[in-house]
């Protein structure tokens, strides 16, 4: 089984992708690739720039990633209520790659943290009503709120409450596969 992990940040110490690592690294036996926005950085998208440019080359790269996988785990950084300007470039672009849902209908176990109490809980839902039309099945979705608080380094999630509605959700996602 191959996983794509990456948290929906350009930040260099995303909690985000911190947790869809810890949460790839669930999976045993799993091949598991955790990508980096910083490494998808492109122009910001433009009808103008996609008619004398074309798709950018980055684009196609990180279709191609979510394309080879089995299983996508993201993880939403959420900047004031939405998505990350980083990660809605990304999705732009990808979303014009002709004859391919965004996503490539892939199973995504969807994932979000944030410092505070609400844990990233809006930017689950706008990417929850828009996942249909991009081709994402959102399996299962996870919000861990107070990111400092609730998770460890070394020990993962800490809080009781969390970390048993975690592991329901990731053995629902695992049971998806077999």
């Amino acid at each position: 089984m191959k996983i794509i992990a990456f948290g929906a940040s350009n930040s260099t110490e995303s909690i985000n992708k911190i947790l869809a690592e810890y949460t790839a690294n669930q999976f045993t036996g799993a091949e598991v690739e955790v990508l980096d926005l910083n490494d998808y950085e492109m122009p910001i998208f433009s009808v103008d720039r996609e008619k004398h440019d074309g798709i950018p080359t980055l684009a196609l790269r990180f279709a191609e990633k979510l394309d080879a996988s089995d299983l996508l785990i993201i993880s939403l950084a959420e900047y004031n209520s939405t998505y990350t300007t980083a990660f809605k470039n990304v999705f732009d672009w990808i979303s014009r790659i002709k004859d391919r849902k965004h996503f490539g209908e892939k199973p995504v176990f969807l994932l979000a943290t944030a410092p505070g109490p609400g844990g990233g809980k809006n930017v689950v839902a706008a990417f929850e009503a828009r996942a249909p039309f991009s081709g994402a099945n959102i399996l299962q979705s996870f919000v861990l709120p107070k990111f400092k608080e609730t998770f460890d380094a070394e020990k993962g999630i800490v809080n009781e409450e969390k970390k048993t509605e975690f592991e329901e959700k990731l053995s629902i996602v695992k049971n998806f596969f077999g």
